[in-house]
């Protein structure tokens, strides 16, 4: 039975190649077994699309054309864009069209790649597992385990400044994000170990989730010289205490913050530029306009639709000429394929002429001021709990991995 669900998939596979779908995933276990279920028909197949065999599956998409006049090339004429995957293939690909200057890596990539059979990620495991019994014998197993984390996230992250060149992100275990001392612990290990592979850390940015703890940690770090990603962001407190605590980027995610109000009272659709993940970006890129925050970059990720299915890139649009955004494989695509102008609707100019609050806590948030209006901000805390038990999930599962082989 397992063997007809794997031809099936890959007939519909070469269907959906044939019908012009961008991109579709198969089982790792069609590359485990070497695909004995026909090699004949995938060296067919090779010959109309493009195929990249990878240890999370197989990856079948059109070869990228000429970009000119399309989406993407208009979109990084206004905004420095970042490739959302850890997929080492399809960063090459995309980092090849000068399009492409960063990469951005989160808990879920780095534990498909651990988890994943690709010779080259096993690689990484491997000398992760090599290094973490070498450098950690002393250590309890616990601690152990977790120096192997660090360090498959940084053989990959190795691998993907390769590939791009600009910045890379590597986060910091999602487990200590209520944890000043042990995040900035981390945070400095894995910038010594990037440095010890030829890694500079102005090519790194550290990644803590924008908790208090976490926008405390990543203060210090900036101190010493150690830039960091401020990741979760999802309310207007958060981005403001980054700011004001001079991190070097946040990411806020626009896609969740239409999810939370679809389910908590709102529309089920939204004109792009009403759409409450779009509004809560603007707003945070207006103030850090108006209020001289231009230190801190505002890269929003996680997208969604605003009007619903079909129009994918909404807010991607909506938000043309913010500081940066981070794109995931297939929004890219689509960005590529459409062929229309797009117009950029922000600028620092007209954000700071049009920010409508007043300073944050005269400049300088306490502990206290931001825990009340995260209070305040129901959206943001609940989705901001559920994206560090997301997280934390996935690192478990690559720390359940590790561990058998420790």
């Amino acid at each position: 039975w397992s063997r007809v669900q794997e031809r099936a998939r890959f007939r519909a596979v070469l269907l959906a190649c044939a019908v012009g779908t961008t991109a579709v995933m198969l089982p790792s276990a069609l590359v485990a077994r070497s695909f004995v279920f026909g090699a004949k028909s995938l060296h067919e197949a090779r010959k109309h699309t493009t195929w990249q065999t990878r240890g999370t599956g197989l990856l079948a998409r059109p070869a990228l054309g000429d970009l000119s006049g399309s989406h993407l090339k208009s979109l990084a004429e206004v905004t420095i864009l970042s490739i959302d995957t850890g997929d080492l293939d399809v960063i090459k690909d995309w980092a090849a069209t000068g399009l492409i200057s960063d990469a951005t890596t989160n808990p879920l990539f780095v534990s498909q790649a651990g988890m994943s059979g690709d010779p080259r990620y096993v690689a990484f495991v491997g000398e992760a597992i090599v290094y973490a019994k070498k450098h950690g014998a002393d250590l309890v197993e616990e601690d152990r385990i977790n120096l192997a984390i660090d360090r498959v996230s940084v053989n990959l992250g190795k691998e993907i400044a390769g590939l791009v060149p600009g910045y890379i992100s590597t986060e910091v275990d999602i487990r200590e994000s209520f944890d000043i001392n042990e995040s900035v612990r981390r945070a400095r290990r894995i910038i010594a170990m990037y440095e010890e592979l030829g890694v500079p850390r102005s090519r790194v940015l550290i990644k803590l989730a924008a908790t208090w703890e976490g926008i405390k940690a990543a203060e210090i770090l900036e101190k010493e010289g150690i830039t960091c990603n401020l990741t979760l962001v999802f309310g207007f407190a958060q981005a403001v205490a980054c700011a004001q605590a001079k991190v070097r980027l946040i990411s806020p995610f626009p896609g969740r913050v239409l999810d939370w109000h679809k389910v908590n009272g709102g529309q089920p659709t939204y004109e792009p530029t009403e759409d409450p993940g779009v509004v809560t970006v603007r707003r945070i890129y207006n103030y850090y306009k108006k209020y001289g925050h231009e230190g801190t970059i505002c890269m929003p990720a996680s997208w969604r639709p605003s009007r619903g299915k079909g129009y994918d890139t909404d807010e991607l649009v909506a938000l043309a000429g913010v500081d940066r955004m981070t794109i995931g494989p297939p929004l890219l695509e689509k960005l590529a394929a459409t062929k229309e102008p797009l117009p950029r609707l922000l600028t620092p100019e007209a954000a700071a002429a049009s920010c409508e609050d007043d300073e944050v806590c005269g400049g300088a948030i306490t502990e206290k001021d931001f825990r009340m209006l995260m209070t305040a901000d129901v959206c943001a805390t609940s989705k901001l709990a559920e994206g560090i038990n997301s997280f934390v999930s996935e690192t478990e599962k690559l720390r359940d991995a590790l561990l058998s082989k420790l």
